[in-house]
């Protein structure tokens, strides 16, 4: 407890500037009354730290308010200050709460201030996205913000990005790249409300698929089937146009036709998880999206383009890219737009989903293969499920995963095979 306040008379500045501690004698800190004003005093550590504090009472409270260091803050103005302090008092105004509004505006004023980047910069330093599977896909999940939304609203404050300016970064990869645009804006959604969380940003967030909705019905991109799909009746001629095409991308993406598996699962795909004698491709439960191990089936002509591929010294990778690494997510969409591109140039229209009218890509190869089964063909539903790797009943799912299911699924992948190439299952 501070010791009693001592020294009665109005000091001057030399006398206050002599005021010391009187050491053990007195428990913790002493304060000194230095006339003037009523209530204003000079506190003192043990340590010799000294500063203003100006006691008195609001209504029927007494409060203690910090006027400064000493000698920052000299004799002179901190008269001037405890006496402005009592003359809000006598006005109905309570000083300690008003610098307490001050500096909580301050602070939401430096908060309001933040861009965008820093924003991103905090929420992955936050441990909010410590659950990621590995550190892949962390590297992943800010590479999309860095390739695409940090070059256009990086430098904006955070408490501004409106939904026009997510509108504005997600245009231009909405329909050619469909699945990278998903993802970005889930990622931008997540930033931001983190951003409103932490009080850096207030109102709705203009990231969310209700903020977007009207636009994205605009697009034509609401409802299931969002990416683009080559049609079952044009599903041969595009699959030969394909085979037409020379590059590692190509075949990845003729691999991804012929297993109807996600691009990723197919660009992340390592000599080790291949069985060429057995024809068979395991996928470990850590690539996969439901994390649980998947088994592909592998036909005559997908192992044709596994044996055909060099081994590139350094990489494990089947479909590696030039420096050993695994391709790109932009490298097997490059090949499908450079595909329509070719097809627009010869004055056709080009392989455009049914629906929508959009031009097709990679991950809308799964779509075609699902209309395939449900449309010209008598397997069930669940083994097409099963195929494309989606959760179905727990029963259902064990039944079609036991080995004699996997025959049935080799047959109808070899089926599938056919139908691309052009002939009748």
């Amino acid at each position: 407890m501070d010791a009693m306040p001592r020294v009665a008379r109005e000091l001057g500045a030399l006398a206050v500037g002599r005021l010391k501690h009187p050491g053990p004698a007195v428990k913790g800190n002493a304060v000194f009354t230095v006339g003037g004003v009523s209530g204003l005093m000079l506190q003192v550590t043990p340590s010799g730290a000294r500063s203003w504090i100006l006691r008195t009472m609001v209504g029927k409270v007494r409060r203690e308010i910090g006027l400064g260091s000493f000698p920052a803050v000299s004799l002179a103005n901190a008269r001037e200050m405890a006496q402005v302090c009592k003359n809000e008092i006598r006005d109905g105004r309570d000083p300690v709460a008003q610098k307490r509004e001050a500096r909580a505006g301050l602070i939401a004023e430096q908060r309001r201030n933040i861009t965008f980047a820093e924003a991103v910069n905090r929420y992955m330093a936050s441990g909010k996205i410590a659950g990621f599977r590995n550190e892949k896909h962390r590297k992943q999940w800010q590479s999309t913000l860095d390739t695409y939304a940090i070059p256009e609203i990086g430098k904006m404050q955070v408490g501004a990005v409106s939904t026009q300016d997510v509108k504005r970064v997600l245009d231009p990869i909405w329909k050619e790249k469909s699945e990278t645009a998903s993802r970005l804006r889930g990622r931008i959604e997540k930033v931001l409300s983190s951003a409103t969380d932490a009080g850096y940003r207030t109102g709705d967030n203009p990231a969310s698929l209700n903020a977007l909705k009207v636009w994205i019905d605009e697009q034509g991109l609401s409802g299931k089937g969002n990416h683009g799909a080559v049609q079952l009746k044009e599903a041969a001629a595009w699959f030969a146009a394909l085979k037409q095409r020379e590059g590692m991308a190509a075949r990845a993406l003729q691999f991804v036709s012929l297993t109807a598996a996600r691009s990723g699962e197919v660009r992340g795909m390592t000599w080790g998880e291949v069985d060429i004698v057995g024809r068979l491709w395991t996928i470990p439960g850590i690539r996969m999206k439901a994390g649980k191990e998947h088994r592909v089936p592998l036909t005559p002509e997908a192992i044709a383009i596994v044996t055909s591929l060099p081994r590139l010294d350094g990489s494990s990778h089947v479909f590696a890219a030039p420096r050993g690494g695994p391709l790109s997510d932009m490298s097997l969409s490059a090949v499908m737009r450079r595909m329509q591109e070719a097809e627009t140039a010869e004055g056709r229209l080009g392989w455009v989903d049914r629906t929508s009218g959009r031009p097709a890509v990679p991950h809308g190869l799964r779509s075609t293969f699902r209309d395939w089964v449900a449309e010209l063909t008598e397997y069930p539903p669940e083994m097409a499920e099963v195929a494309l790797a989606h959760t179905i009943g727990n029963k259902v799912e064990a039944a079609y995963r036991r080995g004699d299911m996997m025959e049935k699924r080799r047959q109808m992948m070899a089926d599938w095979a056919a139908f691309l190439e052009g002939s009748k299952a």
